[in-house]
């Protein structure tokens, strides 16, 4: 598989500059923390389904708020993830889980739309990985970066459960 190369998805028009982006990312987050929520009140309620593609949702509405930091938006689902990885995994600002974890709920997400296959193991799976991407974000947002051993340190305590947002 060709490697996602950012500057061809920018050119076809997967990916577009959008220059408000920085202004309307706290938006996207409060919509991740309240998608979160959702998820987890639903999947309280049995309605496994719906708690899966909330979260799903959840990791989405995180993401986009990272890519509008970059002044970037995305056309597709599946192109958000891979400008995510080229601009944050690859250069070493987020962990490799952050992708992995993306690109399986919107597997888990598609499922349960579209073949309405879902299981409760299913949605507490994107419940996680939706409160580590919502954790992982809001450390970046918070000036992480590369090589930081305290910054590591606070993510990992984060992701761990030691610490609240």
């Amino acid at each position: 598989m060709k490697k996602f190369d950012i500057q061809e998805a920018i050119e076809k028009r997967r990916i577009i500059p959008f220059s408000d982006g920085p202004k309307v990312s706290s938006k996207e987050m409060r919509t991740a923390r309240e998608d979160l929520k959702d998820a987890k009140d639903v999947l309280g309620l049995e309605k496994i389904k719906l708690a899966t593609v909330t979260a799903y949702f959840a990791i989405f509405h995180a993401s986009r708020a990272l890519l509008y930091s970059k002044k970037y938006r995305e056309k597709s689902h599946i192109q958000l993830a891979f400008a995510i990885k080229s601009l944050y995994i690859d250069q070493g600002l987020l962990p490799q889980e952050y992708y992995d974890n993306f690109v399986q709920a919107l597997d888990l997400r598609e499922m349960a739309d579209y073949k309405r296959k879902f299981s409760r193991q299913g949605a507490e799976r994107n419940i996680q990985a939706a409160e580590k991407a919502i954790k992982l974000t809001q450390a970046e947002a918070c000036g992480y970066q590369k090589g930081n051993s305290y910054t590591f340190k606070l993510v990992d305590n984060l992701l761990k459960g030691r610490i609240r947002e």
